[in-house]
């Protein structure tokens, strides 16, 4: 071979190589996982964000027929009914992920089963506690830095000690918590200014209620003066499965942007622990518009330093 060509061609072959090399020891961005209803992942906002799909169920309804899937495909249902009873929710939640954060990577667990005619189906603490037992046991696998958690129910005690006693999903949102991996979990929306939703109100957790757009608390809000531990913005214009857009209202937005603020921030600081990014993250945040409601606001503007 000409010797001008082998020189050419080894140089091609040690430029290749350094290529992969240099791809090899870039860092794997840090991902949410969005645990929620269902998730239409062809929609085009949705492009290179979707990492991975996973169906974790009470109930024989996942794609495959079955309480467990992994893969494409995986967090969807039958399209005819992605837009109802509510299960266009988590298309939305990962919408309010994508608008907050351009960058985000984004796991999706899809939490809620539905009937074959598109009735939605129940989901007891089981379905929360082996969710976030997946999470734990893949979060090095998929590089996951948070948890995005925007369903929750207010069947609570009137008592002090209101919340319920789950010990099963405080395991696991503690071993999250201890791993570097919080669990942002929406407040919830009952207008109750004394008790946030559970699991909102386990205080591993990262309960997130919501200011309106003239930065005041929502009136719908959840507030708890020792449990609430941030408040994000509560209304977003999002997309649903078929492709338009509502404004969309809740809580379930300000976990969601809670979220992916702490997820660009671990992305932008890979060398700051949990805590630094809390602190920065309120460090760029300003004070709930409220005489009597006490917080601090998260946004977006964080991600800018």
């Amino acid at each position: 071979m000409n010797k001008k060509l082998i020189t050419a061609f080894m140089a091609a072959i040690l430029s290749i190589t350094t290529i992969n090399m240099a791809q090899a020891n870039e860092p794997k961005p840090a991902t949410v996982a969005i645990l929620d209803t269902a998730l239409n992942a062809n929609l085009s906002v949705f492009k290179d964000k979707i990492v991975h799909e996973v169906c974790i169920l009470e109930w024989n309804s996942c794609a495959n027929g079955s309480n467990f899937m992994e893969g494409p495909g995986a967090a969807s249902m039958p399209a005819q009914f992605m837009s109802r009873n509510g299960f266009d929710h988590g298309t939305k939640m990962a919408h309010a992920s994508v608008l907050t954060n351009p960058n985000i990577k984004i796991v999706f667990v899809r939490i809620i089963g539905a009937t074959p005619t598109g009735v939605r189906q129940i989901a007891n603490e089981d379905t929360f506690v082996k969710a976030l037992n997946w999470v734990f046991a893949n979060k090095d696998k998929f590089n996951i830095k948070a948890v995005a958690l925007s369903q929750s129910h207010h069947n609570l005690s009137p008592i002090a000690n209101y919340c319920p006693s789950t010990p099963n999903t405080e395991k696991m949102i503690s071993a999250l918590d201890a791993s570097d991996v919080p669990v942002f979990i929406a407040a919830g929306n009952m207008r109750d200014a004394k008790r946030i939703s559970w699991p909102s109100c386990i205080p591993q957790s990262v309960a997130v209620s919501a200011i309106s757009v003239t930065d005041g608390p929502a009136v719908y809000t959840n507030y708890d003066s020792k449990l609430t531990d941030m408040f994000a913005l509560g209304r977003l214009r999002l997309i649903n499965p078929d492709g338009y857009l509502f404004n969309e209202d809740g809580t379930s937005v300000s976990a969601q942007i809670a979220a992916s603020i702490y997820i660009g921030l671990r992305n932008k600081y890979p060398a700051y622990t949990k805590q630094q990014v809390f602190d920065f993250m309120k460090s760029k945040s300003y004070p709930v518009k409220s005489k009597t409601i006490l917080g601090y606001v998260v946004n977006k503007e964080a991600l800018n330093g």
